[in-house]
């Protein structure tokens, strides 16, 4: 494994929107248990904010693809903040 990636884990939906909110987004809205985070570049992305539950490594990835960044630096990237 390269230095600066981890692999996938569950996590909670506030560290990834505080990770997130590190690489410049913004929440913009929500929508039920979902918040939908822009950055000024145009990307996008949403986070699901159900209680008692943590995103699964398979929608880390689909959050990493959205915002064009590698799931394991992505993971780092949680893990830090």
């Amino acid at each position: 494994m390269s230095r600066g990636r981890k692999p996938l884990h569950p996590v909670k939906a506030r560290e990834i929107i505080k990770a997130l909110s590190k690489l410049g987004f913004v929440a913009r809205h929500t929508k039920g248990a979902h918040v939908f985070l822009k950055h000024a570049d145009g990307r996008t992305t949403t986070v699901p904010m159900h209680p008692g539950e943590e995103v699964d490594r398979r929608l880390l990835r689909k959050i990493a693809a959205d915002i064009e960044m590698h799931p394991e630096e992505f993971m780092c990237l949680i893990d830090e903040a």
